[in-house]
């Protein structure tokens, strides 16, 4: 049997017995929101599921089924499984059902790792992103695991999750977490279905494992084992692989192993050629944070109770941190030609990683796409005219709102004096569920003056709104404020400045903060 001692562990769900060099994994009689192990027929079941579903990912450590029977003289025995009839002899009874699995050593596990401070994981972990890319390359795909990823199913699955947590809500979790998070979690998909169809168009739904934790996995000489894929109801592997992903990302951050983190998701998505939106990672993130307070909650309760109430809020906390990261956001940048909108927009967009689209170049895409040097009214009239400046709106925010619904945020470089482009702005947001920023750029009008006669004197930018045009829209009134807009004086050093936005806005801090 080996000189490791005997050890039993509980989970929720589950009951393992360590043995020598195996493992007897026993399924629970219990009955949750999200499993039903009450009968020895579901628990056998699943554990036949287990085996198949973790044999993709380890089948050196998932042995088979055996069945735990009492023959008629009373002492117990055990017979190995198979597919069909539970039916063993007529003189014995079946007790139970037990998945046999190598034993595996207790200190190489990823969490053990991690909370022992053991930091030099960089290769092991981009051995596991290079096995989990060719997993989910191979994983089985099709129109039911599709279902999973689109806006319906999603929702649903939130609902059953926030809906058991909030037979918690006052005793062990705060209600009012629960509601923000419902919030943001559902405006995410509401507004994101052009991304989830592209998802599952370019193949990146699949019968995945649906419950990566760092617990689950090992790194052994010859390689990284993953344990413990989903086998009470496969439809709960059916994810988006960033999903999968997410979950592992999530738990690296829950144990403090936030740069392991970012490095795991950089060697996946260069391994899997699939560098999906930050903002899809940040909503999968929270999604699989909450479940594991949900299971938190849970495991407070019953004969085996362990855990508490602080587990499942410093997840819930995780959550909503993340789904306020990946809100989908429009930050409109606007002001007076020379107030500094363009020097604003391409700092915050290098701060932020996020693309620029700017008025200025549609326009010269729209009226003179050869030209060369400033785009003024003198080298083509009609160049600022109201017919073209519309068109030009149009096309700024058809551009937006095509990155807003795959869950790219993006700024707007424009002037937005006129109240229809900027009611044609908010009904962009609503349509997409993105929130809308807005920052009003300010200078006093002679500073904005000498500016723009220093840029038509270089004559290397594309914009050819100068002094004529400024006062033009003044006129016009199109120095009126735009009420809930952040007004900066672009006088201030620029890195003061983008802060300020980025504090706004509420993204301040890296992927893992």
């Amino acid at each position: 049997m080996g000189d490791r001692p005997p050890l039993v562990v509980e989970t929720h769900v589950s009951v393992l017995l360590f043995v020598g060099d195996k493992v007897l994994k026993f399924k629970k009689a219990v009955r949750l929101p999200f499993v039903d192990f009450t009968t020895s027929r579901a628990r056998r079941r699943a554990c036949l599921e287990e085996v198949t579903a973790n044999k993709r990912l380890s089948p050196d450590v998932y042995l088979g089924v055996a069945d735990l029977v009492l023959p008629a003289t009373g002492a117990g025995t055990s017979k190995k499984a198979t597919a069909g009839s539970e039916d063993t002899d007529a003189a014995s009874v079946v007790i139970d059902h037990a998945v046999i699995m190598r034993r595996l050593p207790a200190d190489r596990s990823l969490e053990t790792l991690v909370t022992s401070g053991n930091r030099e994981m960089r290769s092991s972990l981009i051995q596991l992103a290079k096995l989990l890319a060719r997993f989910h390359s191979g994983a089985a795909r099709g129109p039911k695991i599709d279902e999973a990823a689109r806006p319906q199913a999603m929702t649903a699955t939130w609902g059953r999750c926030l809906e058991t947590l909030a037979s918690y809500g006052g005793r062990l979790v705060d209600s009012a977490i629960l509601d923000k998070i419902g919030a943001l979690a559902l405006e995410y998909i509401q507004g994101r279905g052009k991304l989830f169809e592209r998802r599952i168009a370019d193949g990146r739904v699949c019968d995945g494992h649906g419950d990566l934790l760092a617990g689950d996995v090992f790194f052994l000489e010859d390689g990284p084992r993953v344990l413990d894929a989903i086998d009470f109801d496969p439809t709960l592997r059916f994810v988006d692989v960033a999903a999968d992903v997410a979950f592992l990302v999530m738990d690296l951050e829950r144990l403090g192993a936030g740069k392991e983190a970012d490095g795991f998701l950089a060697a996946y998505q260069q391994e899997a050629e699939d560098v999906f939106p930050p903002t899809l990672l940040h909503h999968y993130i929270a999604q699989r944070a909450t479940v594991r307070a949900e299971v938190a909650c849970l495991a407070t309760e019953g004969p085996s109770a362990r855990g508490s109430g602080s587990d499942a809020n410093e997840l819930l906390e995780l959550a909503h941190r993340h789904l306020r990261r990946g809100r989908v956001v429009m930050t409109v940048v606007h002001g007076l030609p020379g107030t500094g909108k363009s020097t604003v927009s391409v700092a915050l967009a290098g701060r932020l990683g996020w693309p620029v689209v700017r008025s200025d170049d549609l326009r010269r895409q729209l009226v003179a796409p050869g030209l060369q040097g400033p785009l003024t009214e003198g080298a083509v009239p009609g160049a600022y005219a109201d017919r073209v400046t519309r068109q030009v709106y149009h096309s700024l925010l058809h551009e937006a709102e095509a990155a807003l619904a795959l869950g790219q945020p993006v700024i707007l470089d424009a002037t937005f004096t006129d109240s229809w482009a900027r009611e044609a702005a908010a009904a962009v947001a609503r349509k997409t569920h993105s929130r809308l920023t807005v920052v009003s750029c300010h200078l006093p009008e002679a500073v904005a003056a000498h500016r723009m006669r220093a840029r038509m004197a270089l004559g290397n930018d594309v914009s050819g709104a100068d002094e004529s045009v400024a006062r033009r829209l003044i006129r016009e009134g199109g120095g009126k404020p735009w009420p809930g807009a952040l007004d900066v004086d672009t006088r201030s050093p620029i890195s003061e400045t983008v802060e300020r936005i980025v504090d706004t806005i509420g993204l301040s801090g890296s992927l893992n903060s």
